[in-house]
């Protein structure tokens, strides 16, 4: 099996690119999603992050407030490394499960989807990585129709590896400020040749 890694920027359109490559046949399990159902209500990584930042991150329906979470952690370094401590190696545990399944199965190429994937150094366990980028101008666009605020965007951007050296370490590279047709195409382009 090909197993594939994909990356890139925040707001530069990595699950549209996902969205293609699954369209080409790849299965593709995403490390985002993953995070979401780590801290549903029940879960144990939710009650790791009511001790470790309080339960005013909490709401009366049990529910993680992300969004007060993510004012917290994009703006205070210390608080944004407790939070990976308790997610990140639940999340690749996750995403390493559904790996050995499709190795099983004897899927012929599969992708994991990881915003993170150079910083979390997890780039070994992939045979090829392809990073999705576009221009900083297009990447500020597309945040700030996210309703992001200036400050907002500058902590999701500088919580990340800068694009040119996520570009730079990645086999491939999906540019994607000009069409959909051009962004499907570079897509199709890249599974030929990794599928060949």
């Amino acid at each position: 099996m090909k197993l594939c890694g994909l990356t890139g920027g925040v707001g530069m359109g990595k699950s549209t690119a996902a969205g293609f490559f699954l369209k080409s046949g790849v299965r593709i399990i995403d490390t985002d999603e993953l995070a979401h159902e780590l801290v549903e209500p029940g879960q144990p990584a939710l009650s790791e992050i009511e001790k470790e930042f309080g339960s005013s991150y909490i709401g009366t329906d049990g529910r993680l407030k992300r969004r007060d979470l993510a004012r917290l952690v994009f703006s205070n370094a210390e608080a944004r490394q407790k939070l990976e401590a308790i997610l990140h190696p639940r999340i690749r545990e996750r995403w390493q499960a559904q790996v050995q399944n499709w190795r099983a199965e004897g899927c012929a190429m599969a992708m994991v989807v990881i915003p993170l994937l150079y910083e979390t150094n997890a780039e070994s366990s992939f045979d090829k990585i392809i990073c999705v980028a576009c221009s900083p101008a297009g990447q500020q666009d597309r945040l700030k129709t996210r309703g992001w605020s200036p400050a907002q965007i500058k902590g999701r951007i500088s919580a990340q590896l800068p694009a040119e050296q996520k570009i730079a370490r990645s086999h491939y590279v999906v540019w994607t400020d000009g069409s959909l047709q051009s962004h499907h195409r570079q897509i199709e382009a890249i599974v030929k040749k990794i599928r060949s």
